[in-house]
């Protein structure tokens, strides 16, 4: 039997460094780089025929008034990423005539400065839409914590103070996203790192990967207080993580080599998507063995209590 449990407080600040520099960066500001999805804007992915400078790309896009355009290069050599606020749409004047929507006038001028281009990807989204996004993504995070904290505590309603479990499982799904989140804060300011409709949906399957895998660990832990009763709270602990270790990092390392061959071979698209599931499914199974059971223990035990009162004592 491996004693993990020994080392519980090692990996209570393991937790911390990963947590701390993700933390003070989102705290910092331009914290998080949030793409159109969450803020309106049409964004474009163009490829040239031949070779275009980004300078001049960018001072053609400033010359049909869009100053505020980011131009930059995706893939392959001759193709950009074009952001800018959200082009006008054909709109029909008194006499029923439509006129161009701003978006064929950009294509067509900027045909006309650098040659034959194809456009690859185009994305648009409105003010509200956006607005929309953002409340609806903050709610569906929210519930998705409030019923895995409902179904746990009736899980594990036969155990004393079952609500325990689940408020672990719920503290360990809040610090996977809060790596995601972090690990996204920090790379948005040394790259073009954006956030998504997408990573939302990365941050609810990581959620989700996150407390089944704590789960299967907190029920092996149920099972061995009756198939050990009397023994030490950490003893049990340890039976628990011993006979769900492999199994666990099996799945893990499953997925996450999936994630490697969409990472290496998938489009650039995805690439975001697939970052945030590989960062979140690693914590996901370091917190559900090494923080999870780990903050079961100090509860259960009452170290958090007694750390707290002796805080308080140094104080006065």
């Amino acid at each position: 039997m491996l004693d993990i449990v020994k080392y519980r407080y090692v990996y209570f600040l393991l937790s911390a460094a990963i947590l701390l520099p993700g933390v003070v960066s989102m705290l910092l500001p331009g914290g998080l780089r949030p793409g159109i999805d969450f803020t309106s804007g049409s964004i474009m992915t163009l490829r040239f025929e031949q070779h275009v400078d980004q300078g001049e790309l960018r001072q053609a896009l400033a010359e049909l008034n869009h100053s505020e355009a980011i131009v930059q290069r995706s893939g392959g050599e001759e193709t950009f990423l074009v952001r800018t606020k959200p082009l006008e749409q054909p709109r029909a004047d008194e006499q029923g005539e439509v006129s161009a929507s701003e978006r064929t006038t950009i294509v067509d001028a900027l045909k006309g400065r650098f040659g034959p281009l194809e456009v690859l990807a185009f994305d648009h989204v409105s003010p509200l839409i956006a607005s929309e996004i953002v409340w609806k993504s903050v709610v569906a995070v929210a519930a998705a914590c409030v019923f895995i904290l409902l179904y746990l505590w009736f899980a594990f309603r036969r155990i004393p103070r079952a609500w325990r479990y689940g408020s672990a499982a719920v503290i360990a799904l809040v610090h996977d996203a809060l790596v995601v989140l972090g690990s996204f804060s920090v790379l948005g300011r040394v790259t073009a790192l954006e956030l998504d409709a997408m990573f939302i949906t990365a941050v609810l399957t990581v959620i989700g990967f996150s407390v089944h895998d704590t789960i299967v660990v907190f029920d092996r832990i149920r099972e061995n207080f009756t198939r050990h009763a009397g023994e030490p709270l950490e003893d049990i602990v340890n039976h628990s993580l011993t006979q769900t270790l492999a199994r666990s990092l099996n799945t893990s390392l499953t997925v996450l080599l999936v994630l490697f061959a969409l990472m290496l071979f998938g489009g650039v698209t995805i690439r975001p998507f697939v970052l945030a599931l590989l960062i979140g499914i690693t914590t996901g199974t370091y917190s559900s063995i090494f923080f999870a059971s780990m903050l079961l223990v100090v509860w259960e035990r009452g170290e958090l209590g007694r750390l707290f009162q002796r805080r308080r004592l140094a104080t006065a």
